[in-house]
């Protein structure tokens, strides 16, 4: 058996100064758990390579000559790792005092826990809703609708983000954002990590549909938390990024719900596409902003696009 309790694997993607600050606040807050950091790098030329062995020597780096997806990447990262557990950290999620451990060691107490993940907050404080049900055909419409905005505290329309909750309290629950993401490494090695098919989003909630298939439980502790930035990264792409969770959103509903449910939900996304590119000149004439134009050309891409994914 290993004597390492953790290995953290962290996918980098143009966030040299982010990871930077990620790394050190890891290695200033972890106490009581030996552990080893494995950085994959998808961005090779960034700078962020030498930057880790100048700052982080001991950090094990992967280094891609492309950028081989999400999934793909964190699966180069386990396949080296040493750890009891497995730890999913974003390089733009900065852990607290007390937050790896805290999650070790709830894993350790919980034998029948495959993951477990902290209570996120954005850069100011405010919550960060990051735990949502499994999503259905239902979900996806009641978002496209607006009803989940509009009756946010509703069982039925919040049932996918967990509106009605105040995330205050432990809880098992379906999936978990893999920003900052613990996994037993049992687990793993029995159903593999994530599906290389998901270059990027849904990957994670792919990976707690299978675990949760298999048996395995999932949490949400809030005792712990993390400072998340949400798309530290992704912001350079957001339209190429917009597309992209559709696109795997789609996949998602075809390996599991089967070709008719996935074909009810491309008409919902068609129809969410249709609502906010007839929608949008309104919008436009009383913002005129760039964020509106942006998600107006966003949508119609989708529009173009939904036959094809």
């Amino acid at each position: 058996m290993t004597s390492l309790d953790l290995s953290v694997i962290i996918v980098n993607w143009h966030a040299r100064d982010l990871l930077e600050q990620a790394l050190a606040c890891l290695y200033a807050t972890v106490q009581a758990n030996r552990f080893e950091v494995i950085v994959v790098d998808n961005s090779p030329g960034d700078g962020s390579a030498e930057l880790l062995r100048a700052r982080f020597p001991e950090v094990i780096l992967i280094t891609n000559v492309a950028n081989v997806g999400f999934g793909r990447a964190n699966n180069q990262g386990a396949a080296v790792a040493q750890g009891r557990y497995l730890l999913l950290l974003n390089p733009d999620a900065f852990v607290h005092a007390g937050t790896v451990d805290g999650l070790v060691a709830f894993m350790d107490a919980h034998p029948a826990a495959g993951a477990v993940a902290p209570r996120l907050r954005y850069a100011d404080g405010r919550l960060q809703r990051s735990v949502t049900s499994f999503p259905t055909v239902q979900t996806e419409l009641w978002t496209t609708l607006g009803l989940d905005r509009a009756l946010p505290r509703h069982p039925v329309f919040g049932h996918y983000k967990l509106t009605h909750w105040a995330m205050d309290d432990l809880r098992e629950v379906e999936a978990l954002m893999g920003a900052c993401l613990l996994l037993r490494r049992t687990v793993i090695d029995h159903i593999g990590l994530f599906d290389e098919q998901f270059f990027m989003y849904t990957e994670e909630v792919d990976l707690c549909y299978r675990l949760h298939q298999a048996g395995w439980k999932s949490y949400f502790l809030p005792d712990v938390e993390a400072t998340h930035l949400w798309g530290g990264s992704a912001q350079r792409v957001p339209h190429q990024t917009f597309l992209r969770l559709f696109r795997s959103r789609v996949q998602f509903f075809r390996k599991h719900y089967g070709a008719h449910v996935t074909a009810q939900y491309k008409a919902v996304l068609t129809l969410a596409g249709l609502m906010r590119v007839i929608g949008a000149p309104v919008l436009f004439a009383l913002r005129r902003d760039g964020a509106t134009m942006q998600r107006y050309l966003q949508y119609l891409a989708l529009l173009q696009q939904v036959g094809r994914f």
